[in-house]
């Protein structure tokens, strides 16, 4: 009896916490790209994120945050920003609502059909004076919600690299 207690007490504690798992993860899919996997200081990389609605009901809400890789944090020779975002639908390209480790959600435009996806592209910008010869990298954390009153949580997502090189 004491057992079943303390499964009961553990199953409701994930519940009211959102620890427990509401949804599959074939529900939205997360991908990365990168236009180049070098860079030198000056130079640009193109990340491309694309939120895929695998499931049957529309994608109504997205929330995602984007920082960078612990070990991009301990080379502080690497500078960069975030310069540009655009969205890429099926009827073409528009600039994005915000750019860097913001709430990148609201950029992937409003409802997300079933069987759609949704490409949003940040300009990353490394300074003229950044270090050489290190990697950037991001990782991402993201929630969507469903128009049958599921969601998703998903993260950490890794993006590809980018290496700084020296020219």
């Amino acid at each position: 009896m004491r057992r079943l207690g303390l499964a009961t007490v553990l199953g409701f504690f994930l519940a009211v916490f959102g620890l427990a798992p509401s949804a599959s993860a074939a529900d939205a899919d997360l991908t990365f790209a990168t236009d180049s996997a070098t860079t030198t200081p000056g130079g640009t990389v193109k990340l491309s994120m694309t939120l895929t609605n695998n499931k049957t009901y529309d994608i109504l809400f997205v929330y995602q945050t984007i920082d960078p890789t612990w070990l991009t944090t301990q080379r502080p020779d690497l500078k960069y920003s975030f310069t540009d975002c655009s969205l890429t639908t099926d009827t073409g390209s528009t600039p994005c609502s915000g750019t860097g480790p913001a709430n990148l959600g609201p950029n992937y435009g409003a409802t997300i059909p079933p069987g759609q996806s949704r490409t949003v592209t940040l300009t990353l910008q490394v300074t003229a004076d950044s270090g050489c010869n290190g990697n950037i990298g991001f990782y991402t954390y993201y929630y969507a919600e469903f128009s049958d009153a599921t969601n998703i949580s998903g993260g950490p997502v890794y993006t590809p690299e980018t290496r700084v090189l020296c020219a």
